[in-house]
């Protein structure tokens, strides 16, 4: 039986525009990602360097580039919040059938811009409508490493074959499945997470 959903950020609920920031950078010249940048954004994400430095470290190799120009870049990923998927959230917390888990591979750059889109009093009702609210620049923690599928586990005393986790990126589900953990990598392209429960009818019928 589920009794925890853990739910991906992007794509699930923000939509997002994963070339976006590629298009962006190509105008400013940046046509490739180095494996020293590649590097850098994952320590980006899991919050080792500041945005500051993170910004500065594409300045430097990049000089004729205005930081500015680069957050923009950087953050062109972010689109809206749709309202209906917000509703979807707190009447599911209402309900409290389930214990809400919200696991994100999240930058504080991209936290920032997400919360600028929305208005902050739209984002403390999404933040307030989890039990727990992971991100990863917060945690340090990143996926698809199994060490944040533990991490969630072990913190909130979870069973893995209790718990659905809900992420569009098919690596990030596959690591959790190799921990038992039940999974739907949604396609964002066709699914919605407010049809979660016709969509994944057979796992919530599980005894």
């Amino acid at each position: 039986m589920i009794k925890t959903i853990i739910f991906d950020f992007g794509d699930v609920f923000v939509n997002l525009d994963k070339q976006a920031t590629y298009r962006e950078l190509k105008d400013l010249g940046i046509n490739s990602f180095s494996e020293e940048m590649t590097d850098k954004n994952k320590l980006y994400e899991t919050g080792k360097i500041s945005s500051t430095d993170f910004v500065s470290f594409y300045h430097e190799i990049f000089p004729n580039t205005e930081k500015k120009q680069l957050e923009a870049a950087w953050n062109a990923i972010i689109l809206d919040f749709p309202e209906h998927r917000l509703e979807f959230i707190e009447a599911l917390k209402k309900s409290n059938h389930y214990q809400l888990v919200l696991l994100s591979n999240t930058n504080e750059l991209h936290i920032e811009k997400v919360i600028e889109n929305m208005g902050n009093e739209r984002y403390i009702r999404f933040k307030n409508s989890f039990h727990q609210f992971y991100l990863s620049h917060e945690i340090q923690l990143r996926k698809p490493e199994s060490d944040i599928y533990q991490f969630v586990l072990d913190s909130n005393s979870l069973k893995a074959e209790e718990c659905l986790f809900i992420d569009d990126t098919f690596e990030n589900t596959e690591a959790a499945k190799k921990l038992g953990i039940h999974v739907w990598n949604n396609n964002p392209l066709e699914d919605d997470i407010v049809n979660l429960f016709q969509k994944k009818k057979d796992i919530f019928e599980l005894i």
